[in-house]
């Protein structure tokens, strides 16, 4: 019988399709034929780095100059930012009833590889390592811009997943606001903690690691699981084992560390699902509550193996067609 379960965490349902439920190793990942940019024309390949805007921070070779090759991390302003430096945080209404403001904030993409066919799952430990740790330096210093109340670090990999570019990119928004979405996340666990006098995402990780039957690896400091209210196939919550309610606070020792977690989960889903399209986050509380007791960072990676329909956009129930006990197997054995 199919089973409508409740996320714990942000009360979101879905429903687990037993009757039409998929053997993982059956699964054949959704693929949409991607347009694929000339290496000589890529704006994010070494050599080409005036196609780019000045580069904010690049790891390179000692003695090298800015936007010239000799990087293995470069990170640039997005040529066409969703959000943008200059402007003004002051809220005004039209007609006294349409709230608008300047569309201020930061938007930045983090070139991960000087090589443009390369992927995490596939990569050197120490340069997925960087990656994680350029994610750190850049969370950090946003997050001290008193304009900011939001930065999201997230990766899109592949067309069904959101990208443009193929060449290995992620992206860091920071925004002057703090969108109902994200609200509502927060305000679901301080509900929990205030009932419970807990992180529900603590809970929620001591029952995963007892349990086991949801869990894929751990590492000292992690560990990566297939939620109970997984909302789509094969989808994948990372937590520090240790309370932190801000990335920022992870020490670099811990973030290389989480770089070889990332690189581990992504490799297992190279290789069981045949590098499906993906999108990852990383889910950090707002830069006004850096230290408090009811939030819990991590990181959510959503495979793009199937479509959203009619009925995910109508209700905001997702249908998830692999049972997700059979999916965190699958991925343990991968």
């Amino acid at each position: 019988m199919p089973e409508l379960r409740q996320n714990p965490a942000t009360k979101e349902w879905v429903i687990v399709a037993t009757e039409r439920a998929k053997r993982p190793e059956d699964f054949a990942p959704l693929k949409i034929e991607e347009k694929i940019e000339a290496v000589n024309h890529c704006p994010f390949c070494e050599g080409n780095e005036s196609l780019t805007p000045h580069e904010i921070l690049a790891y390179r070779t000692y003695g090298t100059k800015a936007d010239t090759p000799g990087w293995w991390i470069r990170i640039i302003p997005n040529k066409f930012p969703a959000l943008v430096p200059q402007g003004n945080i002051r809220r005004t209404k039209e007609e006294e009833f349409f709230r608008y403001m300047d569309g201020i904030g930061e938007h930045e993409v983090i070139i991960e590889s000087p090589k443009h066919d390369q992927t995490i799952a596939v990569m050197e430990q120490k340069q997925v390592e960087e990656i994680f740790l350029a994610y750190r330096e850049r969370y950090i210093t946003l997050n001290q811009d008193p304009r900011f109340e939001l930065v999201l670090i997230f990766k899109n990999h592949g067309m069904a997943a959101g990208t443009s570019v193929r060449h290995p990119h992620s992206q860091v928004i920071a925004a002057p606001i703090t969108p109902l979405h994200i609200r509502h996340r927060l305000n679901e666990a301080m509900r929990f903690f205030d009932d419970n006098g807990e992180c529900v995402f603590c809970v929620m990780l001591q029952k995963e690691l007892a349990i086991k039957e949801r869990l894929v690896f751990e590492t000292e400091n992690f560990a990566v699981f297939v939620p109970f209210a997984a909302s789509s196939p094969f989808e994948i919550w990372v937590l520090p084992k240790k309370h932190d309610s801000s990335f920022q606070s992870t020490t670099p020792e811990r973030t290389k560390e989480l770089g070889f977690v990332m690189k581990t989960i992504l490799a297992k889903l190279y290789k069981s699902l045949r590098d499906p399209d993906y999108n990852y986050v990383i889910h950090s509380s707002p830069s006004h509550e850096k230290d408090v007791e009811f939030y819990h960072w991590h990181i959510q990676i959503i495979p793009r193996v199937t479509a959203v329909a009619g009925f995910e956009l109508g209700s905001g129930i997702y249908i998830n067609t692999v049972i997700p006990e059979n999916a965190a197997k699958f991925l343990r054995e991968a």
